[in-house]
C-alpha cells in the first residue's frame, strides 16, 4: 500500500487522490499524512489498532501510515454503536481505537464499557504529532518495518451469513493483484463499498495503482452514490448487484440523467441476467465485469462476457489445468494464488497458495454456465424440502413491477419454515400491491410448492449487510 502511494505521489503529487464530503487531498498530501502517522505510531509504540472513521481520506492516510510503520490496522463499520464497537475491538485484543467520533471518546473517557483498557485517539493526534514530525522526515529517507518487513492488515467479514470473523492479510500479497495496472489519471472510481470491506480494499489498491481518483461519499447508500456519480464526474463504479438495483431505481424515480461510464464491476453476490441487461442498456459504452472474491481467499476470478455465472469452459479440467475454480457436489471450490494469513486467534486457518478450498457457494450447471444458487447457509428447510432462496428471488426481482426483492425463511409451526419475500415496488410502475402479488405468483408458479413464497410483505428497503442482500432464515 505505502509503495503504491509513494509511486503515485512521485508521478503525480498534485493529482486529487480522493474526494470526500469533507476534503479532496492530493497524492502528495496523503503521502505526507501517511509519513507523519507512521512516525507517530512508532513513537507511541502502537503495533495494532482499531479504526472507526467514515472519511475515506483519513482512512487512506491511516492505512498507508500503518503499512509504513509495520502496524496492523483493523477497520470497523464507522457507524457501529459505541459500546458494541468497544466490545468487539477488545475481543480482538485492540487497546487503541482511532476515531473522530465523540461518542467513542466519551465512552472511553467515562469508562462506560466493560471492554478493558481502551485508548481513543483522533487521526489528527497521529498526523499532527509534533514530537513525531521530525522523525517523519527521517523515516521518508530510510527503510521502515513496512517497507522491508511485514505490512499487516486485518479485515473483518461482513457477517452476512454468520458472525463476523477477522482475516489477517499482508499488503505485499494483496498488491500483487494490481502489479500490472498502468496509470489511468482520468478515471474517477465511486467507492460504493466501505474501506473496511475486502472489496473496498480492492478498489483502493486499483485506484492508487492506476493513479486515478477515488470518489467516496458518506453515507454510502445508493442515493448518495447516485449524487456523487452526477456531481463528481464518476467514470467507473464497482458495487454489489443489490446496490446497483437500488441505484438504478433511485435514478429512475428522480428521472436523473446518468453520466456515461467506462467500467462497471459487480461483486459480492450473483449477478442476475435481468440486471446485467439493464446495465448494458443504461450504460451502453461501459465494460461490464463480474468479480469473484472473498475476504479470506482474496480475488479468485472475473467474468467479462456479460452473462450470469461462469462459463463451464473456464472450470478446472484436463484441458484447462491452470484454472482456479471447479465444481464438486454442487459447490464451487477454488484454489487462490494467495489468501489470508489466518483468522485472528486461529493461525492454523491460513490459506495455502494453490490449495483447493470449498467456498460455501452452491452452483448448478445450466446450458454451459455455472450459475450461482446461493450459499449453503442460506438454504431454507421447508418440511424437509431444501429451498434455495436466490433463484426464487431472481424471478421476483426481474418483474417490471418490482424494484428489489429479498427471499428468506420464516418460522412455521407446521413445516419448520416457509418461504417469505420482502418486495420493494418499482416506482412509477403503476402496479398496486394486489397486482404485484399476482405477478409474483405467476413468476413462481412452475416451481415446486415448497419453493413458492407463502408470505409477501411490501417494504421501502430490504435488509442488507455490506451492500449485500441478507437471506437465510429469520428467527
Amino acid at each position: 500500500m505505502i509503495l503504491l502511494l509513494e509511486a503515485a505521489a512521485a508521478d503525480a503529487p498534485d493529482r486529487t487522490a480522493v474526494v470526500t464530503p469533507e476534503r479532496a487531498p492530493t497524492y502528495g498530501a496523503l503521502l505526507d499524512d501517511a509519513r507523519r502517522i507512521a512516525a507517530s505510531l512508532q513513537r507511541r509504540g502502537i503495533t495494532r489498532f482499531a479504526v472507526a472513521e467514515p472519511d475515506a481520506a483519513w482512512v487512506m492516510g491511516l492505512l498507508a501510515g500503518a503499512a509504513l510503520a509495520g502496524a496492523e490496522p483493523c477497520q470497523f463499520q464507522p457507524d457501529t454503536p459505541a459500546a458494541e464497537l468497544a466490545t468487539q475491538a477488545a475481543a480482538l485484543g485492540h487497546t487503541v481505537v482511532v476515531t473522530r467520533r465523540q461518542d467513542l471518546h466519551d465512552l472511553v473517557r467515562d469508562g462506560g464499557h466493560d471492554s478493558g483498557q481502551l485508548e481513543a485517539l483522533r487521526p489528527e493526534d497521529l498526523a499532527d504529532d509534533a514530537a513525531a514530525t521530525a522523525a517523519s522526515a527521517a523515516a521518508a529517507q530510510s527503510d521502515s518495518p513496512g517497507e522491508t518487513g511485514a505490512q499487516p492488515l486485518m479485515i473483518r467479514t461482513t457477517g452476512t451469513t454468520g458472525l463476523p470473523k477477522a482475516a489477517r492479510h499482508d499488503w505485499r500479497v494483496l498488491t500483487q493483484t494490481v502489479a500490472g495496472i498502468r496509470p489511468a489519471p482520468t478515471q474517477r472510481w465511486l467507492l460504493a463499498y466501505g474501506l473496511h470491506q475486502f472489496a473496498g480494499i480492492q478498489i483502493l489498491l486499483h485506484v492508487v495503482a492506476s493513479q486515478a481518483t477515488l470518489v467516496a461519499p458518506f453515507p454510502r447508500q445508493p442515493k448518495d452514490g447516485l449524487e456523487a456519480m452526477i456531481r463528481d464526474g464518476v467514470t467507473c463504479v464497482s458495487a454489489t448487484p443489490t446496490y446497483w438495483r437500488f441505484l438504478l431505481t433511485e435514478a429512475r424515480s428522480r428521472r436523473a440523467e446518468l453520466p456515461p461510464l467506462e467500467q462497471i464491476t459487480l461483486g459480492g453476490e450473483a449477478s442476475p441476467a435481468d440486471l446485467l441487461d439493464d446495465l448494458r442498456t443504461t450504460f451502453p459504452g461501459a465494460r461490464i465485469s463480474q468479480v469473484y472474491a472473498s475476504t479470506e481467499l482474496g480475488s479468485i476470478t472475473s467474468v467479462r462476457d456479460g452473462r450470469p455465472g461462469i462459463a463451464v469452459a473456464d472450470l478446472f479440467s484436463e484441458e484447462n489445468p491452470t484454472a482456479n475454480v471447479r465444481v464438486t457436489d454442487g459447490e464451487l471450490w477454488v484454489r487462490p494464488a494467495a489468501g489470508m494469513l489466518g483468522y485472528a486467534g486461529q493461525p492454523n486457518e491460513a490459506t495455502a497458495p494453490g490449495e483447493w478450498r470449498p467456498t460455501g457457494d452452491l452452483v448448478e450447471i445450466v446450458d454451459g454456465r455455472v450459475l450461482f444458487r446461493g450459499r449453503t447457509s442460506e438454504v431454507i428447510n421447508v418440511g424437509g424440502v431444501k429451498v434455495h432462496p436466490l433463484p426464487v428471488e431472481e424471478r421476483i426481482a426481474a418483474l417490471d413491477s418490482v424494484a428489489a426483492a429479498r427471499v428468506f425463511g420464516r418460522p412455521s409451526k407446521l413445516t419448520g419454515f416457509i418461504v417469505a419475500a420482502e418486495i420493494v415496488p418499482a416506482p412509477d410502475a403503476g402496479a398496486d400491491h394486489e397486482q404485484i402479488r399476482t405477478d409474483v405468483n405467476g413468476a413462481v408458479s412452475d416451481l415446486p410448492r415448497a419453493w413458492q413464497p407463502r408470505h409477501l410483505s411490501f417494504v421501502e428497503a430490504i435488509e442488507t449487510k455490506g451492500g449485500k442482500t441478507v437471506r437465510g432464515t429469520a428467527r
